[in-house]
């Protein structure tokens, strides 16, 4: 019987949706965790081929030496992303992310001025990253397959 289905303060609507919400609340977070990830390594794909490349816009929000912290932000959307995607040391590779998307936030809707439409999609994946470094991998994960995470 699922969790949704034996918990009386889970009772569902309709009752017998609890088994697909079950069978699938693995494959949900797996899709999630896998999006997140790739979302990530796209958009460090770019940085990663020219890991200097940034450093003007690194420099810019205030981190200086931008020769410093542009690879650092390469490495962390590429890499982490990958890592987020396959489940690999998922809680410390989301909290990296984590940080650069705060970073995000607090560039557009403070020092741009933009608010929340300028930091809208960071706050999201803000939360995504939030929900796996709390949550961790699932059992579909590298981490799983190892027998080991953070």
């Amino acid at each position: 019987m699922s969790d949704l289905q034996s918990t009386p303060s889970k009772k569902l609507f309709i009752p017998a949706l609890g088994g697909i919400y079950s069978s699938l609340h693995e494959f949900a977070e797996t899709l999630l965790r896998f999006v997140g990830g790739a979302a990530l390594v796209t958009h460090g794909y770019g940085k990663i081929l020219n890991p200097f490349g940034a450093a003007g816009m690194v420099e810019s929000l205030g981190f200086y030496p931008g020769a410093f912290w542009s690879p650092l932000l390469a490495a962390t959307e590429f890499f982490g992303g990958i890592l987020i995607a396959i489940g690999l040391f998922t809680r410390p590779a989301a909290f990296a992310a984590l940080i650069v998307l705060l970073v995000t936030i607090w560039f557009h809707w403070g020092v741009q001025g933009q608010g929340y439409s300028g930091a809208e999609k960071s706050i999201l994946w803000s939360a995504i990253m939030l929900f796996f470094v709390i949550r961790g991998a699932n059992s579909q994960s590298v981490d799983a397959r190892i027998g080991r995470q953070f």
